[in-house]
């Protein structure tokens, strides 16, 4: 079962919970340590990080507790473009983030129209799913989110798959041995210390860039200052307690909740969707000007402040200005093709 095969809330939290058991049990299962392994040392170019078993015990918690404790979320599929446009945009240097920010300590958010990123290698792969986790270092003495991306292992979309599946195409007995997502990468977001600039942007490294998927959201993490995958979920976070999404609680069918609760699996699945806007009401009073044409506003970052003083930030959704009726003024676009 899979979210492609789903296309009513009711099914979203069906397939939110079959796919959290099947992780759950592949969490559980010795190759996905062998997997964080390997990929902990393919991160850190380091043999003495992934062999150190305190190491890479937290982070296979990090990594896998989520699934199965976590709170469980859904983001519609009207919801990608918001949310991929607010993280291209997001720049968190300076702001504190707050114990507050989430909606719980620690969830997982599904993505049925996976977000696709490319690394400053120029090879793009899917996030089909973020789990976070709220962690406390005792060692260094800081808290922050703990964030680690996954990609959809069977996107027929993501390059990334599609490389994998050449990789074990000829051991057939290691391929299923993955879970429905893989680990892909990790991020961290520092909690109630402003967050530095980044020492230098990453440079693009020369050759070849993968193209996205056509149609697709995809996030070029060369021009971000902070990972892709926390901006991706920096801005559910905010956009998802906005006026402009709404939270559905779909029910689940008794077989779903039945293998949930057997498996002491969290099932209160939600799902954020676009809530639907009505018609603005007539303006009352007599305004000094109005406008006489409607024009488009681009999506943008409004930064505020709430009653403590404390800064904060929400996502402004592209929308078109003016009254009802006025001509539509549209400005030449220019579409420049780069490298």
């Amino acid at each position: 079962m899979s979210f492609r095969t789903e296309k009513t809330l009711a099914g979203y939290a069906r397939a939110a919970v079959d796919l959290r058991l099947r992780m759950s049990e592949y969490s559980r299962g010795r190759f996905a340590q062998q997997y964080l392994r390997a990929w902990l040392q393919s991160r850190f170019d380091d043999d003495a990080v992934a062999g150190n078993g305190t190491v890479v015990e937290a982070f296979s918690r990090i990594a896998h507790q989520p699934w199965r404790d976590g709170e469980p979320y859904v983001l519609a599929p009207a919801m990608t473009a918001i949310i991929a446009a607010a993280a291209q945009a997001l720049d968190l240097t300076g702001d504190t983030v707050g114990n507050d920010v989430a909606p719980s300590d620690a969830g997982v958010l599904f993505l049925p129209e996976p977000i696709y990123e490319r690394g400053i290698g120029g090879e793009v792969t899917s996030i089909g799913a973020i789990t976070w986790a709220k962690v406390h270092n005792r060692d260094s003495g800081r808290t922050g989110w703990w964030i680690t991306g996954w990609a959809d292992r069977d996107d027929p979309l993501d390059p990334a798959a599609a490389r994998r599946r050449e990789q074990v195409a000829e051991v057939p007995e290691l391929a299923a041995q993955f879970g429905p997502y893989v680990l892909n990468t990790f991020a961290e977001i520092p909690i109630g210390v402003p967050i530095p600039a980044p020492d230098s942007l990453p440079e693009a490294v020369d050759g070849d860039w993968e193209s996205a998927p056509d149609g697709r959201f995809c996030i070029d993490e060369s021009a971000l200052r902070m990972r892709a995958v926390a901006a991706v979920l920096y801005a559910f976070w905010r956009i998802q307690e906005q006026p402009i999404a709404t939270v559905a609680r779909p029910p689940l069918d008794r077989p779903a909740r039945r293998r949930a609760l057997r498996a002491s699996l969290r099932h209160d699945t939600r799902v954020v969707m676009l809530r639907r806007t009505k018609p603005a009401a007539e303006p009352t009073g007599e305004t000094k000007w109005h406008y006489r044409v409607r024009f488009i506003v681009r999506g943008h970052w409004r930064r505020l402040v709430n009653a403590d003083g404390q800064p904060y930030r929400i996502w402004i959704h592209s929308h078109i200005k003016g009254p009802d009726g006025a001509p539509l003024l549209l400005g030449d676009t220019v579409s420049v093709l780069a490298r």
